[in-house]
């Protein structure tokens, strides 16, 4: 973060040396003396020092003009992949299934992020009883995501995949196949089997899917939202927040 601030800061510096240079547009550098140039500098200078709001004017608008360049990027891959995106299996639909408007949540179950917004999404849905949401589970935490990432997959198999997704998402017990399988037998899942599908090529195939989407529109982190085609919500989200994006979804 420091290293971005600092490059956003020398860009807003070039900036303005850019104007106090003599460079201003519509002005040729020949046109200022070396005196006016000079003065034109110290001028600056003292306004930087006197209020140094300026840069940080500056550097605002930068990183604002960044963001909405990055949203647009990103709305345009969204668009070009919506069906793939709006498209998951049965199991991974919350919501109404034949819901208006859809929204599509990336996670992963050991995102402290992710989980904080499990109650958020049910009271949403529940808002809004017209949204589709399709759940993308991403193991981009590492390895202990992989593995509980598996094991959601692995439990659809048995209708399982929310009962999987609610114990592991609530569970604060360190991750291992032990208590991944201390988990299913708790909850009526048949362990043996959990096991075994955790490394088909279903499972597998899923994760990858997934994954390759998240590439495709530049996945930052989880969890991330897309409402519809119409924003990119990165973050844990705030009620009005997520009710808000939706509506910009519902006029988009």
């Amino acid at each position: 973060m420091r290293h971005q601030f600092l490059a956003t800061a020398c860009a807003a510096v070039a900036g303005l040396a850019f104007f106090t240079g003599g460079q201003a547009v519509g002005a040729p550098a020949s046109s200022f003396t070396p005196a006016q140039r000079a003065e034109i500098v110290g001028i600056m200078r003292d306004a930087l020092q006197n209020d140094p709001s300026i840069l940080t004017d500056a550097i605002r608008s930068i990183r604002e003009k960044a963001e909405e360049q990055k949203q647009d990027s990103t709305l345009a891959a969204v668009r070009a992949h919506q069906t793939e995106l709006q498209t998951a299996p049965d199991f991974a639909i919350r919501g109404n299934p034949h819901g208006k408007l859809t929204v599509v949540e990336f996670y992963d179950p050991r995102c402290s992020y992710c989980r904080s917004m499990m109650g958020e999404v049910d009271s949403f849905l529940s808002r809004h009883p017209d949204v589709r949401l399709v759940e993308k589970v991403v193991p981009v935490l590492g390895s202990n995501s992989v593995l509980d990432t598996r094991a959601i997959f692995a439990a659809s198999a048995q209708g399982k995949y929310e009962v999987m997704r609610k114990v592991l998402m609530e569970d604060t017990t360190k991750p291992s196949m032990e208590r991944i399988v201390e988990l299913a037998r708790a909850n009526g899942i048949d362990p043996k089997k959990l096991t075994a599908d955790m490394d088909s090529p279903q499972t597998i195939a899923l994760i990858n899917t997934n994954l390759d989407q998240g590439r495709s529109v530049g996945l930052d982190g989880t969890p991330t939202f897309i409402f519809g085609t119409a924003a990119v919500a990165p973050g844990a989200l705030e009620p009005d927040q997520m009710d808000a994006f939706l509506d910009r979804a519902r006029r988009g």
